[in-house]
């Protein structure tokens, strides 16, 4: 049970007080391939004295740090999305508000004061603030090039502008906070449209900063994407994904020639939350061992019913020996998307990118090219190609199929659903059962 509330501006207002310390417990989870951890002596220097003239060692354990903290509570928001969006059920015997309040069960409702919204709420405004921290450290040091500077300014605001978006996607329309730079002076909330120009914004910014940079730190889950040309491309990734949500078309597709995509390109080739067993590191937060009892996360029993035969992706709900019951609800299929305590969560891949691209030609017409693009995901998973009607209409209902089915467990379904007006075909498993539109501010942030 999760009973801390969080609120941003009194994180920010204790993040400035104490000690650098602090702070790093943030940051110290640092995970190379090693697995091995040299955190150096910081002498108990004061936030103050650290923003003044940072070492370089200090900056990267900034970087290691916030790159860590991007997973905390993860799975908090995969259950959110992927409950809210009928994907799954996730039954704990200590936790029933994942199928009573997420789900809507009789007069249940979302809750600004709960853990579903208040802690990774609050994990992804860690990770801002420990954004903003490197952006002021990096800008005042004196033991760093020009371009070592731009390098993590570009990296911190891509982050940021990503974490940003996070929160975003699950308050929807009650907006988010998007300046939190100074603790004494907060930003407004701001609407969803302004919060996403304003993600926009901040991505351009680092495509510019990284533009003359030099990459002085080193990163564990970008795999070939860690220099500055790398970085480019998984900033404008995210940046094709802001796009769809501002209904942009032209503008994914411009993002995307600058990004990873391929239509040739491996599915899985992108950016990953990596975890290991190492001290001081964590285990995904999402693996839950096939056919256990108590704590399980299941499959929506339509995720089996609605694919067509063929087709790979069934392997992501693998059957279970027995059926597991709670609260009116069942299901016999697992989630197997990540099938080890160390599996990899992707931020953003290759398949993803080339739904995206799917989408944006279909919205701008070019239904061909979206057809090609969906074979290429079809194929992909063993299935024939698309012999639907090729109008706009249709493709759109196929692009969101294979979304569903490709992304399943990536936390997309729900937000899918509600960007098309759709949310009203979820299926509903018990009399009295809601779909949600978005979550309510934390409480102390209303």
């Amino acid at each position: 049970m999760f009973h801390l509330i969080f609120n941003v501006k009194k994180l920010i207002i204790m993040q400035k007080i104490i000690t650098i310390s602090i702070i790093m417990l943030l940051c110290m989870i640092l995970f190379f391939t090693s697995c091995k951890k040299d955190y150096g002596n910081l002498n108990n220097a004061t936030v103050e004295s650290f923003l003044k003239d940072a070492s370089q060692s200090e900056l990267n354990n900034l970087v290691s740090g916030t790159e860590s903290g991007m997973r905390n509570v993860l799975n908090l928001y995969l259950d959110d999305i992927g409950s809210i969006g009928r994907e799954g059920y996730h039954f704990s015997g200590s936790e029933p508000r994942y199928v009573t309040d997420l789900l809507g069960a009789s007069n249940a409702t979302l809750s600004g004061s709960n853990f579903y919204i208040v802690n990774p709420w609050a994990a992804r405004y860690r990770v801002i603030k420990n954004c903003n921290v490197l952006i002021q450290a990096a800008t005042n040091s004196t033991h760093i090039t020009a371009a070592q500077k731009s390098g993590y300014i570009g990296f911190a605001r891509t982050i940021k502008a990503y974490q940003l978006l996070m929160n975003l996607n699950l308050t929807d329309s009650n907006g988010i906070r998007i300046d939190v730079s100074d603790p004494d002076h907060l930003g407004p909330i701001v609407n969803y449209s302004d919060g996403l120009t304003s993600i926009a914004s901040l991505l351009d910014s680092a495509k510019a900063d990284f533009s003359n940079a030099s990459i002085a730190f080193t990163l564990a889950g970008f795999n070939n994407f860690s220099d500055a040309a790398g970085l480019v491309k998984f900033n404008r990734a995210i940046a094709a994904r802001v796009s769809v949500y501002q209904q942009k078309w032209q503008g994914a597709l411009d993002n995307l020639s600058g990004s990873f995509f391929g239509l040739n390109t491996g599915f899985n080739v992108g950016v990953y939350h990596v975890f290991g067993t190492g001290s001081g590191d964590q285990l995904n937060p999402m693996f839950i061992p096939q056919n256990q009892t108590g704590e399980v996360r299941l499959a929506h029993p339509s995720y089996a019913a609605d694919i067509e035969a063929g087709d790979d992706r069934i392997n992501k709900a693998t059957l279970r020996n027995a059926a597991a019951s709670l609260s009116g609800l069942s299901s016999n299929r697992d989630v197997w998307v990540y099938t080890s305590a160390t599996a990899p969560i992707p931020v953003i891949r290759n398949e993803e990118l080339i739904l995206i691209y799917a989408e944006a030609n279909i919205q701008l017409n070019n239904l061909n090219e979206g057809v090609k693009a969906i074979n290429v995901i079809r194929n992909g998973h063993g299935l024939a190609d698309y012999s639907g009607a090729v109008t706009q209409s249709a493709l759109i209902t196929e692009m969101l199929k294979q979304r569903r089915y490709s992304l399943f467990f990536e936390g997309h379904r729900w937000i899918d659903m509600r960007r098309y007006n759709l949310l009203n075909t979820l299926p509903l498993d018990r009399p009295g059962d809601d779909v949600w539109t978005e979550f309510p501010l934390p409480v102390t942030e209303q």
